[in-house]
């Protein structure tokens, strides 16, 4: 999971949730510095919310995007559904439509986060004229490796039978067994309690199998008519970086690999990152705007 570092909402930004035709989404919606290049959509991953996304909103609100980072459908602070047959890759993709719809900005540049690369591009199938581009970010062609498969299983096994409390105790004492553990400010750490527990199981267990079984959508992708984005740290181990290297060649995508960076660039490097992304959605306004 991400955790974001600091819980400060940057300037120029609201949190609110967003009237859509299908549901309300809890959204933090930046505003840019100036006049406005384009307008962003965030989606963020298993186990995550929109503040994933709180180190992005202020250097890309300052390159001149409004940034708008919502919580999905049983996701923290938006409601959803207890049965999961209502996570379905086509509800969330429905979802992102007609969250865009509701901004009234479209189309705009839409960035999946791990997870909600997932999700991002199963809304780009759908209907990719609502969107300028495509970003995955940290996320892969297919289902995640053997050591996050193993994880979500437990997970997934232990959802339906323990209380929350118990899975939450022992998904801390599993990450506090990583060589590069690290204990999270008070602060933070009452966040990621109040997330989890604020998050539908349901949820959790139907994208969590997702991403354990998801076939190779490689060809799907090749065949979106977007510019498609590729970014990843490269520590990454989610997915391995051969695997997001290869999904970019594959679907002809710009591809970023951030130094130093893991599966999180969007907290740890938001600034590469936001150049990056900026730098992309420039290339592609160019070519949209060419005569």
């Amino acid at each position: 999971m991400s955790k974001p570092r600091s819980l400060r909402l940057p300037p120029r930004t609201r949190a609110y949730r967003l009237r859509t035709a299908r549901q309300e989404f809890a959204v933090l919606d930046a505003a840019p510095a100036g006049r406005s290049r384009g307008t962003v959509l965030l989606v963020p991953g298993f186990t995550g919310s929109k503040e994933d996304f709180l180190g992005l909103l202020e250097p890309l609100g300052d390159a001149g995007y409004r940034a708008v980072a919502v919580d999905g459908r049983g996701q923290f602070e938006s409601p959803g559904p207890r049965r999961r047959a209502g996570y379905t890759p086509r509800a969330l993709g429905g979802d992102v439509l007609a969250q865009v719809a509701a901004l009234g900005d479209g189309p705009v540049h839409l960035v999946g986060h791990s997870f909600g690369g997932f999700v991002a591009r199963s809304a780009a199938r759908l209907d990719p004229s609502a969107f300028l581009s495509l970003t995955l970010l940290a996320s892969g062609p297919g289902r995640v490796g053997p050591d996050q498969r193993a994880k979500i299983r437990l997970l997934r096994a232990a959802l339906p039978v323990l209380p929350p409390s118990w899975v939450w105790a022992v998904t801390q004492w599993l990450d506090s067994r990583d060589p590069a553990y690290l204990a999270d400010p008070p602060e933070i750490a009452e966040f990621l309690a109040r997330r989890w527990f604020s998050t539908q199981p349901a949820q959790l267990i139907a994208t969590g199998r997702q991403l354990r079984i998801e076939p190779d959508r490689t060809e799907g992708l090749a065949a979106l008519p977007l510019p498609i984005h590729v970014a990843y740290g490269d520590g990454e181990s989610v997915w391995t970086v051969g695997e997001l290297a290869h999904l970019a060649r594959s679907v002809d995508a710009r591809h970023t690999v951030i130094r130093g960076a893991e599966h999180s660039p969007n907290v740890s490097h938001p600034e590469e990152l936001t150049a990056a992304l900026a730098e992309f959605w420039a290339g592609v306004t160019a070519r949209t705007t060419a005569p």
